[in-house]
């Protein structure tokens, strides 16, 4: 606002100031050029294609380790929920296989049909079938040799079952700190990426078991480490490269977690993905009402 325009009369020094001002000197336009200058370099390099590329390979970095996380956290309330589904419900489930053996024995001991002495003998191979390769390697094997249950009595300790499907909430929150800094796709060279792989491999055998405090000794551990300090931009073809490999290991993330949520425990755990423990209980509870009723069912065939 000039002083004419606020009501105030020009004074001798203003008019002596306005004079000294050089309006179109070479100087000043030179100067103003190169502050317009400094001003748009900033912006002209946000605007290179290589910057946003690279803004690109963070956000996608970023979303995959995202979805690693979730993956890899419902893999474990799947894994959890299996041995626990085992321990709890195995053996009503072994009683109700055998009373179903038995009832079919009584009956055809009873009609003597053909027909129903065949479907005895195949309720009692349901209940001590040849197991098959798979069922007798289950969980004695994995892609890094034994798992910790199998280590453990080979070494005379004592195996941890999980106490329950999903993990603490501390455990939890461990858990994805450390995921989020230790991540292997974070790593920018193969020396880094080792060392994040193994790192990460004893964080989810932690979080799996549920151990808050080795959780802790991680995280501690991890932030003892030696700080990685950023890497430069690369270039645009190996942002390119970058964001491939992104794209096809979210692909095979995506198969897996269909895998999980399609299989049977896992569509068990999405019926009650609030209280999956408690889905266990009720599980539990609706398997001794049919063992009660077969039981009494048999009691009256053998009468």
């Amino acid at each position: 606002m000039t002083h004419e325009a606020a009501g105030v009369p020009t004074t001798r020094n203003d008019e002596d100031r306005q004079d000294n001002v050089p309006q179109d000197s070479d100087d000043v336009q030179d100067v103003r050029q190169d502050e317009a200058g400094e001003a748009a370099a900033p912006e002209d390099a946000e605007q290179r294609p290589e910057a946003r590329l690279a803004r690109a390979v963070q956000v996608a970095e970023q979303a995959l380790i995202e979805f690693e996380i979730a993956v890899e956290t419902f893999r474990v309330e799947v894994e959890n929920f299996s041995r626990l589904h085992h321990q709890k419900l195995g053996p009503m489930y072994t009683r109700l296989d055998e009373l179903d053996a038995l009832i079919a024995e009584a009956r055809a001991a009873k009609t003597g049909d053909p027909e129903d002495q065949r479907k005895a003998r195949e309720a009692r191979a349901v209940v001590m079938p040849m197991p098959g390769v798979d069922e007798l390697f289950h969980d004695w094997m994995d892609t890094d040799g034994l798992s910790p249950e199998a280590a453990a009595m080979l070494t005379e300790q004592p195996v941890r079952p999980p106490k329950r499907v999903r993990p603490s909430e501390e455990a939890r929150r461990l858990y994805r700190e450390l995921a989020r800094k230790a991540h292997p796709d974070l790593a920018q060279d193969e020396v880094e990426r080792q060392r994040r792989d193994e790192f990460i491999a004893r964080v989810n055998a932690a979080y799996g078991r549920g151990d808050v405090e080795l959780l802790k000794e991680l995280v501690a551990e991890w932030e003892a480490g030696p700080v990685q300090p950023p890497a430069p931009l690369s270039e645009s073809e190996e942002l390119y490269a970058r964001l491939e490999w992104l794209s096809r290991r979210k692909e095979l993330l995506t198969v897996l977690a269909k895998e999980l949520e399609d299989g049977a425990i896992g569509s068990m755990l999405r019926m009650a993905p609030d209280d999956p423990d408690q889905l266990l209980e009720d599980i539990a509870e609706q398997l001794l009402g049919e063992v009660s009723r077969r039981e009494a069912e048999l009691a009256e065939m053998t009468q």
